[in-house]
């Protein structure tokens, strides 16, 4: 019997799995796939991929029922390459197909469609502030509500739309805004919602209602406008005020604050207030392509020896594409980032587009101060000369390329509009004591980290960093160096991980900017999947089912090649799902 509150490592044989999705999980992937998985992953786990397996199966096959049914009743529906029947909100749906999806695109797209047809229908409007960086409020005068109907009516049927009444009583599920007996349902609604869905040719990600635009019904009280809820900004407007021409970026932060994209608006809305952030905001990468043969030669003609297995474990070199899907990630969850910097040992994959807008690859003999420590194979060294970047922000993330964002981040998700960075605390603690020859690298160089900083303010630190995006400041990297050289220099120098290394970039940093007013804690929903932990298959049908987390990491420093098969026909198909738009770094 299994103890309270265990989980069984195996599935009992007297639980007879369905079939059904056997049959799925067998014919999707390969039989060398499946003795790969066999040898490495536990039953339990190998029972949660087959689950997850045969479900993505079935969503393709029911989708595509759906599709011929719509087809039948409804041709015009579907008429034309760009329509797709998908699942969302429990239902089926109408969604347009666009190679090019973001979560962006859809809220822009779902915005014009709304302007277009009030601007056609000679109805007076203005953008709202609302309380999503998702979605878009439109603000009409509620006289004009016949016209808005018409209008909005005329829009939905054109291309198959759908609208909600939005309200503090609940939302309705979104009705099919081509059918007019909808709208005498809605006669009497303050704010409605119009929403055109969206989904990537292969149907793998659906955007809905969140990126929607909202229309709002103001009424008229003397001589204001008076807003039917409470906005950020103002709740009353005069109407006799010429509308004014804004910045875009202003309703949304999920623009950088240079885009040329503007909003017709009143003055209230029209100018900035304290907490947007307005400097640029830079990523940088470090990336090593460890399958190489040039680069595995060099590695193996460089003097030095680990101190430790996991600073020489071959699965920290192993790739399974992840900078490719990475990119995805912000290119999806991140369109606000200025310049994007790829740091390699004169490597490129061979996908990468380096001639693509927006990014920029770096080489390690431009940023090491001292050339004469190269080569280097060691992530804390490299870490050590990030600042010395031409041309990087003095506002920057750095990005390992097993960190993925995985839904909308915003610039203040990482600064403040007055610059302070914010740092994640991770619950797992660097243990007492100084380095020594048996610590991990990473508390070596937490103990190493807590030396200088008690050194320096007195404090003794007790907590690692969450592996996430890490938001640094170009000054505070340049202080440190100056601040600690020998350490510093130590580290740069050290070809592979050292004992006696700092780790600058990853946690240091936020500790000395903290201390010195610079650096704030921060909270961001995120998880980590250990790669080796025969439970992360489930862990990430989770992660792809709730799609819930800002970030996560799919850490891997204790498996070996052998595991590689197996990690790669879990993680890959998750990947692909999660993240299947290519990024415009990929070449076509």
């Amino acid at each position: 019997m299994t103890e309270p509150g265990r989980v069984p490592s195996e599935i009992p044989r007297a639980v007879a799995e369905p079939s059904g999705f056997v049959e799925v999980y067998r014919r999707v992937l390969s039989p060398q796939t499946r003795r790969a998985i066999a040898k490495k992953v536990s039953p339990r786990a190998r029972h949660q991929l087959k689950q997850w397996v045969a479900r993505a199966a079935e969503d393709t096959r029911s989708a595509g029922r759906r599709a011929e049914r719509l087809a039948r009743q409804q041709p015009e529906l579907l008429s034309g390459g760009d329509r797709a029947a998908v699942t969302a909100d429990r239902a089926p749906r109408i969604a347009l197909v666009a190679a090019d999806l973001t979560p962006l695109l859809a809220r822009t797209e779902n915005l014009a469609a709304v302007t277009v047809a009030l601007t056609e229908a000679g109805v007076d409007f203005f953008r709202v502030r609302g309380g999503s960086e998702r979605s878009s409020v439109v603000g009409v005068d509620i006289a004009d509500r016949d016209r808005v109907y018409a209008a909005l009516a005329g829009a939905c049927t054109r291309t198959p739309g759908y609208v909600t009444q939005v309200g503090s009583g609940g939302e309705q599920p979104p009705a099919p805004g081509f059918e007019p007996r909808v709208w005498k349902r809605l006669a009497a609604a303050e704010v409605l919602r119009l929403t055109w869905y969206r989904t990537d040719p292969r149907h793998r990600m659906v955007l809905g209602q969140q990126y929607g635009c909202e229309v709002e019904f103001w009424t008229r009280r003397g001589n204001t406008l008076v807003a039917p809820r409470p906005n950020p900004v103002a709740e009353q407007v005069d109407p006799a005020e010429p509308p004014v021409v804004a910045s875009e970026a202003l309703f949304t932060r999920l623009l950088p604050p240079t885009t040329t994209a503007t909003a017709r608006t009143r003055s209230p809305f029209a100018g900035r207030r304290p907490e947007d952030v307005t400097f640029p905001i830079d990523v940088v990468y470090t990336w090593v392509d460890g399958t190489d043969p040039d680069w595995l030669r060099r590695r193996a003609a460089a003097t030095g020896v680990p101190y430790h297995s996991e600073a020489a474990n071959p699965a920290r070199f192993l790739s399974r594409d992840e900078l490719r899907y990475s990119l995805r990630s912000l290119h999806l969850y991140a369109p606000w980032v200025r310049q994007v910097y790829l740091v390699t040992d004169d490597q490129v994959p061979p996908w990468l587009d380096r001639s693509a807008p927006g990014l920029r690859v770096v080489g390690h003999r431009e940023i090491f101060a001292d050339p004469e420590v190269l080569p280097t194979y060691n992530s804390h060294a490299i870490e050590s000369q990030l600042h010395h970047i031409e041309g990087l922000a003095e506002h920057f993330l750095y990005f390992n390329d097993d960190v993925f964002l995985g839904s909308e981040v915003l610039p203040s998700d990482f600064f403040l509009a007055n610059g302070i960075s914010r740092y994640f605390p991770s619950p797992a603690l660097v243990p007492p004591g100084t380095a020594t020859a048996e610590d991990i690298p990473s508390s070596a160089a937490g103990k190493n980290n807590r030396a200088l900083i008690a050194e320096r303010f007195g404090t003794v630190l007790t907590q690692k960093m969450k592996h996430m995006p890490h938001a640094l400041r170009r000054s505070v990297l340049y202080e440190i160096e100056e601040a600690f050289p020998a350490a510093h220099r130590q580290t740069a120098g050290s070809r592979f991980r050292s004992m006696t290394d700092i780790s600058i970039a990853s946690s240091l940093h936020h500790y000395y900017a903290f201390h010195t007013g610079r650096a704030v804690p921060g909270n961001l929903r995120y998880t980590i999947a250990e790669l080796s932990d025969p439970g992360t298959p489930g862990r990430l049908a989770h992660l792809l089912a709730r799609r819930d987390r800002h970030v996560f990491c799919l850490n891997d420093a204790f498996s070996t090649e052998e595991d590689l098969a197996a990690q790669l026909a879990v993680v890959t198909p998750f990947l692909d799902t999660y993240l299947p738009v290519p990024s415009p770094w990929e070449r076509a």
